[in-house]
This record gives structure tokens, C-alpha cells and sequence, in this order.
């Protein structure tokens, strides 16, 4: 628990004895997990600042979410958006029970973990971390490749012209190149399931839509660039973050080859 004036913080450790929300928490975690080590620290300040930097040595970070009126279920704060953006680890963010999925994409029954593949921009991190939770779940591995369709040509202001490939085509081009950056991943792990859906439209909400009833939704963050070297979330992880019905984990990019 983190309690301070925003941007505000206080050097030290307050005395996490008597803490209201840290003895809620110890009864649930003796109740739900008997031996389990824990260890329980109560932070002054800023939770947006605090909490990214307890990600530096985490190996996980895991965080409810929160929102505010009527839009409770709907809605991240900002201490987890911040947390989702700045941490060095991954942070899984669990929402809260009762999220509505409007669109469900088709599922067989059984534990699946759902990841999202960028074929223009694939980032390894995040495709390892999806294995390793399916396998350790003993979970099928959902991928899904969005590619945009109808594709249009701009050729002057006002006109369009029709597309001259065909859907079928950018659609096979799509789950080849998914498939093909899957492959190391599948060969570590042979026994593992992992089912590619190459499908048209926007990557935010087929991924919304394949939350319902997923055991975890994995997306990466942006890498950082030269003209925009601050940590950035991605419009795709932003969205998901504020609408997936399953925890979502965001995970940090690879770091840059040299």
C-alpha cells in the first residue's frame, strides 16, 4: 500500500504494523495460500512513482484495477497505467469481476492464453512470456494477427481506388509470417498448442474480444524511439488495459540490438 500527497516523496519506511489494508490483506493470503513466504511493506508516496520502481528487481508485477463512478468497470488508474508504462518488469493488471465483452470470438473450451502479434513489428519478450504462462498453465496459446482490410490507395484528394490483392492472400501473407516467428518458440516448448488467428480489422478489439473467459491476455509496450524517447503504452495495450474481461500482462520490449 502506498498513501502520500500525489508527487510527493517521503523518505522511509512507516511502521506497517496496524495498517488496516495490509491485515486485509495478510487474512485473505494465510486463508488462500497457507506457507506460502510473503513479505508485507507499507511505502509513503507517490504510488505512480512507487510502484514502477518496485518493478526494477521484480521479476512480476501485479496490480488490481480501479475505476471511478459509473464507469468502475471500465476504467484503469493512473497508478496502474503508470506502473504498466514505466515498469522495468511485467505487470499483470487483474480487473475487476463482471467486465463486459460485447463481441466474443469463438474458443474451444479449456485454459488458453491469448497474445497479441504484430507481424510488421514482432517483439520476442512478449511472445516468451506468452509461451512460458501457457506452459505453466497448462494452457493453448491464442495468437492473434490483426491485419487491416479493406485496404485502400489514395491517389488524389477525394478518390479511392480498390485494392488489386486479394484478402485471402494478405491473410495467408499475415499467418505465415506469424507462424514463422513462432516457430523458435514452438520448438522449445513441442508439446505446447499454439493456434495463430489471422484476422481483418483492429488488433484492440479482437484482443477485447478474445479476453472473455481467457486465463491471461499478454501485449507488449512500445520500444522507446529517437524522436519520442519517453516510455509510451501503445493506443493497442491502452485499450486492452481499459476493456479486456481477463488480467492483462504488459510486457517491457526487448532491449535494442546493437
Amino acid at each position: 500500500a502506498a498513501w502520500g500527497q500525489p508527487d510527493v516523496l517521503v523518505a522511509g519506511e512507516p511502521d506497517a504494523a496496524g495498517d488496516p489494508v495490509l491485515d486485509e490483506v495478510r487474512d485473505r493470503l494465510r486463508a488462500g495460500a497457507p506457507g506460502l513466504a510473503v513479505e508485507y511493506v507499507a511505502l509513503e508516496g507517490a504510488p505512480s512513482a512507487l510502484l514502477p520502481e518496485l518493478g526494477s528487481d521484480a521479476q512480476l508485477l501485479v496490480l488490481g484495477s480501479r475505476g471511478r463512478g459509473g464507469f468502475a468497470s471500465l476504467l484503469l488508474g493512473s497508478n496502474g497505467m503508470a506502473a504498466a508504462r514505466d515498469a522495468e518488469c511485467p505487470v499483470v493488471v487483474v480487473p475487476r469481476p463482471g467486465r463486459d465483452v460485447q463481441e466474443e470470438l469463438p474458443a474451444e473450451p479449456g485454459p488458453r492464453v491469448v497474445v497479441g502479434l504484430d507481424v510488421d513489428s514482432p517483439d520476442d519478450a512478449t511472445l516468451a512470456f506468452a509461451f512460458a504462462e501457457a506452459a505453466w498453465r497448462g494452457a493453448r496459446l491464442q495468437v492473434i494477427a490483426a491485419y487491416p482490410w479493406p485496404l485502400q490507395s489514395w491517389v488524389a484528394a477525394g478518390e479511392i481506388v480498390p485494392p488489386v490483392i486479394d484478402r485471402d492472400e494478405v491473410e495467408q501473407e499475415t499467418r505465415t509470417l506469424a507462424e514463422g516467428f513462432l516457430a523458435p518458440h514452438l520448438k522449445d516448448r513441442p508439446g505446447l498448442r499454439a493456434d495463430v488467428l489471422a484476422l481483418p480489422g483492429d488488433a484492440a478489439g479482437l484482443l477485447v474480444s478474445a479476453s472473455k473467459d481467457a486465463a491471461l491476455v499478454v501485449v507488449g509496450r512500445h520500444r522507446r524511439r529517437l524522436l519520442a524517447p519517453a516510455r509510451m503504452i501503445g493506443s493497442v495495450t491502452q485499450a486492452v488495459l481499459l476493456h479486456a474481461a481477463a488480467p492483462i500482462a504488459v510486457v517491457p520490449p526487448s532491449p535494442p540490438q546493437e
